[in-house]
């Protein structure tokens, strides 16, 4: 995620609080709710026939009455389980950049001829709320994301809010649970179900095809600051399990509750793995300073070629970094042969950086 603009999910996480407003309709704060996405049991089917909708969340739950026809991601990436649903946003996010309408490559075919949604800045002090309420929407989806409760109560004024579930940390919902909440959010449960099987499905013939990643371990970093590591609950590291991968048994114990974090010069241990992914801004340069840095050079993983590089600012990194339900059978492609090199016991085996 972190890049040269490394700092927007970090800078959303944090982000100032914005005027405690009451929440008005289709929200609701009971913290006693689930945490799990719930829907109405007098609801059932996709289109009409699934509404009213009660979906629960961080800060309580939200009741969306009827289908939406204008929505809003707040949610850094959760235009491409709306996209993947037959819909389009009217607004959407920006976190990666270069995107028009922060559509990747892997969703473009999913516009279909549609205009590009309206992108919307977060400039660390949070959503910006007028210009949300200007798009009128009728749904805002923030599942992605880490709004804080005055971020949801502000925006709950316009519209329905569905915000991040609370059994997460912020940005740490897996892209299924994901894809599905949106589904119910949008009617769309089946078409949600169907979305996600296709997607694990292409997951599931890599690791057919793989079975040597059954029991490895593996881990993803960043030369963010030091020395970033991604935790178990990072949509990156939700991949590398999929895939039959195992995460440093003390990964989350070592970085706390939070989607990642920095490592001290002595914990570089939870780097030496059997795979390391490594998300740099500059394959040669970043991979050149790591090996010069003495608390890293002699470890295994690098003097048995286990190292995979993937430039962050490329569109593979881009979809690396998204993990969502239409993004990643794109970096299975260019991931899972990576990973093949680095596991095959060969030291002189070069792991290829892929075109993009």
């Amino acid at each position: 995620m972190f890049r040269s603009r490394r700092a927007p999910r970090l800078a959303a996480a944090l982000a100032s609080s914005l005027l405690l407003l009451t929440a008005a309709t289709a929200c609701g704060d009971d913290d006693s709710d689930s945490g799990t996405p719930e829907s109405d049991p007098k609801a059932g089917g996709s289109g009409a026939s699934a509404f009213p909708v009660t979906l629960a969340h961080k800060y309580g739950s939200t009741t969306i009455e009827a289908e939406p026809k204008r929505i809003v991601t707040v949610g850094l990436t959760d235009q491409d389980s709306v996209l993947a649903l037959g819909s389009v946003p009217v607004g959407t996010t920006e976190w990666l950049g270069g995107y028009k309408g922060a559509v990747g490559p892997w969703a473009e075919d999913k516009l279909s001829g549609a205009e590009a949604p309206t992108v919307l800045k977060d400039t660390g002090t949070g959503p910006q709320v007028e210009k949300i309420a200007a798009l009128k929407p009728d749904l805002i989806l923030a599942v992605y994301g880490g709004l804080t409760k005055e971020q949801y109560e502000s925006l709950s004024k316009f519209a329905p809010v569905v915000a991040q579930p609370k059994e997460y940390n912020d940005y740490g919902v897996p892209w299924q649970e994901q894809t599905a909440t949106i589904g119910k959010a949008l009617g769309k449960p089946d078409e949600a179900t169907a979305a996600v099987k296709e997607t694990e499905e292409a997951i599931a013939a890599a690791v057919k095809e793989h079975p040597e990643f059954a029991g490895r371990t593996a881990v993803m970093a960043t030369p963010y600051e030091g020395m970033f590591v991604f935790g178990s609950q990072d949509p990156r590291s939700h991949l590398l399990t999929d895939l039959g991968f195992e995460l440093p048994k003390d990964l989350d114990k070592a970085i706390g509750d939070q989607f990642g974090a920095n490592i001290s010069k002595e914990r570089t241990d939870l780097l030496d793995q059997d795979a390391l992914v490594w998300q740099v801004g500059d394959v040669v340069k970043d991979a050149d300073k790591l090996h010069k840095d003495a608390s890293y050079k002699d470890l295994t993983v690098v003097g048995e070629g286990r190292e995979v590089y993937v430039n962050e600012t490329s569109d593979y990194g881009n979809a690396l970094s998204m993990g969502t339900v239409l993004s990643l059978p794109y970096v299975v492609e260019r991931l899972v042969p990576q990973l093949a090199a680095a596991v095959d016991g060969k030291a002189d085996t070069k792991v290829e950086q892929p075109a993009s």
